[in-house]
């Protein structure tokens, strides 16, 4: 317990106060009720850790929010970003290619403008995973790959150039800014003459 003033108070003073609003702030508390975790978020705690709790659990959150921290840092949101024919608008949630419109979901959405807003720059997927789905829940490294696959089938859908996001194996990936690829759609043929549409990005 903390004398004369309690978590919540803390956290509310830290977080109004332009000098210290900055400061990440995790929660270690003994009430596990939802409403107690739901008043910590709104307060502006960045995580909320309830006991009992393992040394290596901390460690992890204590990490997970210093990546968050770290990254949202390094790759500030801007409301626009634009690399050759592609274009982000943040503000009116629009993707486009040459004027073209791709619709994606959100988290398909902030994915490609986390990648486009630092060309060049390895994301790690647990990097990803902080930066787009943040305290969506438990996610797995591999929810990461998914979406990008499907991010990738939707611009095929459009048939718009891909956007030139490139797997770094092993690690994660990256957007390669100066560079697109073109759709191409390939039919196959069977030993009946039946056709099947096959789409992936161009060389």
């Amino acid at each position: 317990m903390i004398p004369e003033m309690n978590g919540w108070e803390v956290c509310r003073c830290l977080k109004r106060e332009p000098e210290t609003a900055g400061i990440p702030v995790i929660m270690v508390s003994g009430r596990v009720e939802e409403g107690d975790k739901v008043l910590g978020f709104e307060l502006g705690a960045d995580d909320y850790v309830t006991k009992p709790f393992s040394p290596r659990e901390l460690l992890a959150r204590i990490r997970a929010v210093a990546r968050r921290r770290q990254g949202g840092e390094t790759t500030a949101k801007r409301s626009h970003l634009k690399a050759g024919r592609l274009e982000i608008d943040r503000e009116r949630f629009e993707v486009t290619v040459s004027g073209r419109a791709v619709g994606l979901t959100p988290k398909e959405f902030e994915l490609l403008a986390t990648l486009v807003g630092a060309p060049g720059r390895v994301f790690r997927r647990d990097e990803l995973l902080d930066l787009v789905w943040g305290r969506d829940g438990f996610v797995e490294p591999r929810t990461v790959d998914v979406h990008m696959a499907r991010l990738r089938a939707k611009f095929l859908d459009a048939k718009v150039d891909l956007p030139d996001v490139e797997t770094v194996r092993g690690v994660g990936y990256r957007f390669r800014e100066g560079r697109c690829r073109p759709a191409v759609t390939i039919l196959l043929r069977d030993d009946n003459h039946a056709a099947t549409r096959m789409d992936q990005p161009g060389p």
